[in-house]
Order: structure tokens, then C-alpha cells, then sequence
């Protein structure tokens, strides 16, 4: 997809059928077969129905053959039409599907945060990405071959009674057209609920799950499954809601085409009373707009399912439009002669520093051991308020520094400046292009122990993760040991271990390395253990502790007191 975001769901979902390989062919074939297998449903009840009248009349065999014989085409083909028209709209809503989960991840990779609803976004991804696939089977073809049905069997009916055949197509346009749009007004409050009801319920469902041991320690338990009730509940009556709405107008279509079968008997009575028509049709025209019926029998359900497409769809669009917090993955460009830093790989950032204080930076900002420089830096999120102001920081390859301050002072989101992930609002970030983080919350993946290990280094070798986990203090998980999700097979030390190592078992020695609370959930052994490693092994990188722990911070160079 293209970088522009598409405005609304009707260009998106033309823009997808653009962008997938012969994607109209791919939509027409499955248009025509839908149409085919619509057609021979009507067909097979009309052809029988003549079969019948006529068999009753005891006319030669021979001249029942032909009717038989479509009997059996029409009944055989409908079920082949149907199962290509399956193949050919899943294929392409599939590819249309796969293409916009692209561009979400896309999207999502550009930036650090599009929001703090983990649950939500997740539905996002997953439930509101699949609702192209409703928009294109449950909905454009549905009412696509409705109408082509509709209008051709009115057309065909004219050949026997055109009376008849105009009672039929206003009762099918009424039944098949009219109906499910009503239905889809009256119940458009109710279908535009269900995905943010379901987004709210992921998001209480996501909290409960990965808080549950905290939310019970702290008596917070009940109060959270109440919320949950209540999420539950208000989903359940917005699908109550529409059920309903859906169940009346579908009494409405039995009652419409009955009000068209009772017409076609009265019409084609008079006819053949008249002999303007032959006995034996009569049961056609009487029979049809019951295959009718069943044709366009899911209409109402299609005509909810596209305002709830819609409403998916429409969070979609606000997540590809929306401003990115961040650049996401870390760009590096090669500095100029301006650059304080002679890296061969350095990110500098500056907004809005007056010269005279770029000035006011130490000569030995030229030196090629410098690694990192703070100028002047504001931090915070965009749309929040300030968090810091001021921040001025230069660290020297292989020198340690402590960042200590109070919890939410703002210390992750200085590590995440300089990073990258967050632009800074003032200041000057002057940062080289390799840079190792250990996140406080990093990401423990439900696969093995070696696979969550190769996050830092894809091509690592089984000895250079056997290496990188004693390094990190846990020799003892076993490389090809799988772990649950988010590590709940491990103890929190053990995790905390297992994504330190992801850092030891980089290609490169990073310039800098950012360690947000390395010893949490260590005892004081380990703790040591462990920081000696990490001294060690970087001992030619500019380190960044963040911590409260006062050892580490007894072992550093320098503290930077945040606040």
C-alpha cells in the first residue's frame, strides 16, 4: 500500500483489490461464479417445476428428457459453481487481507508507540484486519449476484406472465434490496458497538492476564472481573440488539415472498383461466420466488456485517493515519563536518539549540572515545507535557554512568530518546549507530530459550548462545527449552538473565550500551555475578546503567540524578 493512507474503507478496499496480482479478474471470476450458482438454485427450481406440472399431464417420455436432464445440470453445477466462487473470493479477500496486515505491521514497525491499549491494538491487527475479508465475501458478492439474480429471473419470468414478473421484482428488490438497508439503519447503533466493545473487552481480558498475581495481591481482582462483566455484558446487548433487528427483517423477506408467491398464484390463475398462459407454467411462477428467496435469504445479516466491516475498517484507516510517535527502527545517516561526534556510524538529533550553547560543548566532543552526547535535552511524549528540561550528558567509550532518579521521573524515556524510539522535544542527541538496550519489560517470546537469544543476533551459533547465557547467568536453561508466553515459564530473574543475553550475544560490540534495572528480580550473588560480566565484556562501550541498586551504583564512574 502506499504511504498516503487511504481516507475511507471504500478507497481502501479499492486500493487492496488494485494492489493484489489480476485482483479485478480475480473478483470477476468469483462475481460471475456467484452469479452461476445463484442462477442454477433459481433455475433448478423453475426447471422442476415445469417438470412436474408437465409430468402430471402424462405426456411421451421423450418429451420429458430435456427438462430432466437440465434438472440434473442445474442441480450438479450449483454445488461446482458454488465451490468456485469460494475459491476465487477467498483468494482474492485473502491477498487483500495479507496486503493491509502488511501495511499495518508496516506502520507499526515506523513507530514506538500508536498506543497504550495493548489489547486493542492486537484487536486491530488481527479481528479488524480480517473484516476486509467480510467486505468482499460476506458482502460485495452477496449482493453483486443478488441483484444480477434478481433482475435476470424477473427478465425470464416476463417470457411467462409480465405481470407476474413485475409483482416479482418489486417484492425482490423490497425483500432483497430495501429490507436489509432498513435493517442496517435501525440497527447501525448496535453493529458500530461490537468492535469497540470487543476492543474493550480484549483490553480488560490482556490487563487480567499478565496482572493477575498483582491484581489479587493488591484486592483488585473483583473489582477488575467487574469490569470485565460489565464489558461482557454491554457486547452481549449490542449483539442482543442485533440479532433482533436482523430476525424481524428476516420474518420481513418470508412475508414479502409469500406476498409475491400468493400474486404469481392469483396472476397466473387468471392467465390460465384465460388461456393466455399454459397450466403446467403456473407452478413456475409460483415456485420461483422461492429460490429467489433463499438467494438473497442472508442479505440482512450481509448489510450488519458491512456497517461492522465499516467500523474494523475505519480503526484501521486511524492507525495508518495517525502521526507516529518516533521514528521506530533507528535511521543512521553518516554525519557532517558540523557533528560533534567523528563516529563512522553516528545519529545526531537537534532541535531548536542556539549556537552559542552548542558551543558551550567540550572540545573533547571531537575526540573519537567519545561515544554518547546530551546537549541541552528536553524529553517527553509527543502530546504530553514536559518530562525533563536541560539534560546535558557526554560519556567516553569504555566509561560507566548511572541514571537514578525516581520511579517515572522520566529514565526509560531518556533511554528511549536516545535511542531513537522517541524524538526529543529540545536539545541535541548525538548517538552512534550501534547502541544494545535492555528494556526493563523486554519481550519474552513463546518459543525456546536459543530462539529468544538470536532476537540479538539472528546468525549466532549454538556456542555462541551457550556462551552468550553464561555470560547472563543462566547456563542452566537449556538452549532448545521452550518458554511460555511472556515467560511465564521462568522466574523473573531467569527472564530478566535471558534477555541480557541477547546483548552478549551480538556480532559486534555496541558503542553504547543501555541497561534499564539489569539486577531486578536478582539476588545480591547474581547481581554481582552478573555486572562483572557485563563489565567485562563491554568494557570498551560506554555504559548506561539505569538503576536503584545502590552496589551498581557504588561501581560507576558517575551518576546523573534525573529530578
Amino acid at each position: 500500500m502506499s504511504a498516503t493512507a487511504p481516507k475511507d474503507v471504500r478507497t481502501l478496499v479499492l486500493r487492496l483489490v488494485t494492489e493484489v496480482p489480476r485482483g479485478w479478474a480475480r473478483l470477476g471470476m468469483a462475481l460471475l461464479f456467484a452469479v452461476c450458482a445463484s442462477g442454477a438454485s433459481v433455475a433448478l427450481m423453475g426447471v422442476s417445476a415445469w417438470l412436474l406440472s408437465f409430468a402430471a399431464e402424462h405426456p411421451a417420455v421423450s418429451m420429458l428428457t430435456l427438462a430432466a436432464t437440465g434438472v440434473r445440470t442445474f442441480g450438479t453445477s450449483r454445488g461446482v459453481f458454488r465451490y468456485f466462487e469460494r475459491i476465487f473470493s477467498h483468494d482474492v479477500a485473502l491477498r487483500m487481507q495479507a496486503a493491509l496486515r502488511l501495511s499495518t505491521y508496516t506502520k507499526l514497525a515506523r513507530t514506538t508507540l500508536l498506543g497504550t491499549r495493548s489489547g486493542d491494538m492486537l484487536l486491530r491487527v488481527t479481528a479488524d484486519v480480517e473484516a476486509i475479508m467480510d467486505v468482499v465475501v460476506r458482502v460485495a458478492l452477496p449482493f453483486s449476484s443478488a441483484v444480477v439474480v434478481i433482475l435476470g429471473t424477473s427478465l425470464m419470468m416476463t417470457l411467462f406472465s409480465p405481470l407476474s414478473a413485475a409483482v416479482l421484482l418489486g417484492c425482490s428488490v423490497l425483500a432483497g434490496i430495501v429490507l436489509p438497508f432498513v435493517t442496517q439503519v435501525f440497527s447501525r447503533r448496535a453493529d458500530e458497538s461490537i468492535a469497540p466493545a470487543r476492543a474493550d473487552m480484549a483490553n480488560q481480558v490482556f490487563t487480567l492476564a499478565h496482572n493477575a498475581t498483582d491484581l489479587v495481591a493488591y484486592g483488585y481482582g473483583d473489582t477488575e472481573l467487574a469490569r470485565l462483566d460489565a464489558v461482557d455484558a454491554r457486547l452481549r446487548e449490542a449483539e442482543r440488539r442485533a440479532a433482533f433487528t436482523r430476525g424481524l427483517a428476516a420474518g420481513g423477506q418470508l412475508v414479502v415472498m409469500g406476498m409475491a408467491v400468493a400474486a404469481a398464484l392469483v396472476i397466473g390463475a387468471d392467465a390460465v383461466v384465460s388461456g393466455a398462459l399454459a397450466g403446467r407454467n403456473l407452478a413456475v411462477l409460483c415456485l420461483t420466488p422461492l429460490a429467489l428467496h433463499e438467494s438473497f435469504g442472508d442479505l440482512t445479516k450481509a448489510a450488519q456485517t458491512l456497517t461492522q466491516a465499516r467500523t474494523s475498517l475505519t480503526r484501521i484507516l486511524t492507525l495508518l493515519a495517525v502521526e507516529p510517535v518516533g521514528i521506530g527502527d533507528r535511521v543512521v545517516e553518516q554525519p557532517d563536518k558540523r557533528s560533534p561526534l567523528q563516529h563512522p556510524d553516528a545519529l545526531g538529533v537537534c532541535l531548536d539549540v542556539p549556537l552559542a550553547a552548542q558551543a558551550e560543548s567540550p572540545s573533547s566532543m571531537l575526540s573519537d572515545i567519545l561515544a554518547l552526547v546530551l546537549t541541552h535535552l528536553t524529553i517527553g511524549w509527543p502530546g504530553c507535557p514536559d518530562l525533563l528540561h536541560g539534560i546535558n550528558l557526554s560519556v567516553n567509550q569504555g566509561e560507566r554512568v548511572v541514571i537514578t532518579g525516581a520511579s517515572g521521573i522520566g529514565k526509560t524515556t531518556l533511554a528511549a530518546t536516545i535511542l531513537g524510539l522517541v524524538p526529543p522535544v529540545d536539545g541535541c542527541v548525538h548517538a552512534p549507530g550501534h547502541i544494545a538496550y535492555l528494556a526493563q519489560d523486554a519481550h519474552i517470546f513463546a518459543t525456546t530459550v536459543a530462539e529468544n537469544v538470536r532476537i540479538g543476533n539472528p546468525q549466532a551459533t549454538d556456542d555462541e548462545i551457550a556462551t552468550a547465557l553464561t555470560k547472563a547467568g543462566a547456563a542452566h536453561l537449556e538452549p532448545q527449552r521452550i518458554v511460555g508466553e511472556d515467560g511465564t515459564t521462568l522466574s523473573g530473574g531467569e527472564a530478566r538473565r535471558l534477555a541480557l543475553a541477547r546483548i552478549f550475544v551480538s556480532a559486534d560490540v555496541p558503542a553504547v550500551v543501555i541497561l534499564d534495572e539489569p539486577t531486578e528480580h536478582l539476588d545480591q550473588e547474581t547481581a554481582t555475578s552478573l555486572m562483572e560480566d557485563v563489565y567485562t565484556s563491554f568494557a570498551q562501550s560506554a555504559l548506561l546503567i539505569i538503576t536503584h541498586d545502590p552496589d551498581v551504583i557504588a561501581q560507576s564512574e558517575r551518576e546523573l540524578h534525573l529530578g
